[in-house]
């Protein structure tokens, strides 16, 4: 698929992409690389995964990073449960240590977690690794057989090639910098927070019955609280949320009451800091701006 292809079928699906991040998903796709995506949280990386799959019609495997993911939860486990049984039942049966070894070690009596399951499926899924920069740099070295050759080597049984080859996304907040090992095996595509009007047009998209000046009192809003000393800036997700909420309280313009916004403004900040910052005042201040 071209980018303009991508594009179009992502918008289908709600989701607004802009050339640069569409040429970068047509490349991934075409010359079989894999794509990290880093940005603020917010910005709506997780949705480009998920969003391709539908695009593809494709499954989605996902698999969250976090501090101290090792292989066993990414990759794969034995079942010891499952192979302490079949242990048994083979010394009744008089079997040889050699021939429980090779039958408790089998592809039977394998847990296929994340990856592995990626590179089993007979056709490609898209594969979300997401939030990497939250794993150790020991987990990136599992990646790199993985992203390199699509293959994964299992002591046991030795070395398992793809079946199909997964369409692998990445995404980063930048919490930690990543290896150049790691970014030499991906393309590469900074995701920022939209302008005003792509955000516009992704709220239109998601909530078409929400009139056009509301939209843009709700974008133009957004946009200022986001040049707020905050912790946690609202990504395009708490726009909807708040969208939504404004939906929800009959809210037609910012303007008409200012002390029912300041309250659905739970669903845009989501630190007590944040929402203690965001004073009555404040509020009015930026409704003032925009309304």
């Amino acid at each position: 698929m071209n980018y303009l292809e991508i594009q179009s079928e992502l918008a289908n699906y709600g989701y607004i992409a802009d050339e640069t991040l569409s040429m970068a998903l047509s490349l991934a796709m075409n010359l079989g690389r894999s794509l990290l995506l880093e940005g603020e949280a917010g910005v709506g990386k997780t949705e480009i995964a998920k969003s391709l799959s539908k695009v593809l019609n494709a499954d989605l495997i996902r698999l969250q990073c976090y501090e101290g993911l090792d292989a066993s939860t990414a990759i794969y486990e034995w079942n010891y449960q499952r192979q302490l049984l079949a242990i048994r039942a083979r010394e009744k049966e008089k079997a040889s240590s050699e021939e429980i070894e090779a039958h408790v070690f089998s592809e039977y009596y394998l847990l296929k977690r994340p990856l592995l399951q990626a590179i089993s499926s007979d056709t490609p899924p898209v594969l979300l690794i997401d939030e990497i920069d939250r794993a150790d740099e020991e987990f990136e070295a599992y990646l790199l057989e993985i992203l390199s050759d699509f293959q994964i080597t299992i002591p046991e049984l030795g070395t398992i090639q793809a079946k199909s080859i997964p369409y692998v996304i990445l995404t980063s907040n930048g919490t930690r910098e990543l290896s150049d090992a790691l970014r030499r095996r991906c393309l590469y595509s900074y995701v920022d927070y939209p302008d005003r009007q792509k955000e516009s047009l992704i709220v239109k998209t998601h909530m078409p019955e929400i009139d056009e000046e509301l939209i843009r009192q709700i974008v133009n809003f957004v946009h200022s609280v986001r040049k707020e000393d905050l912790e946690k800036k609202p990504g395009v997700a708490e726009t909807l949320d708040w969208a939504a909420a404004l939906l929800d309280q009959n809210v037609r313009s910012l303007g008409d009451d200012p002390k029912v916004v300041h309250a659905t403004l739970i669903c845009l900040l989501k630190t007590e800091s944040d929402l203690k910052s965001m004073t009555p005042e404040v509020t009015a201040r930026i409704i003032g701006k925009v309304a």
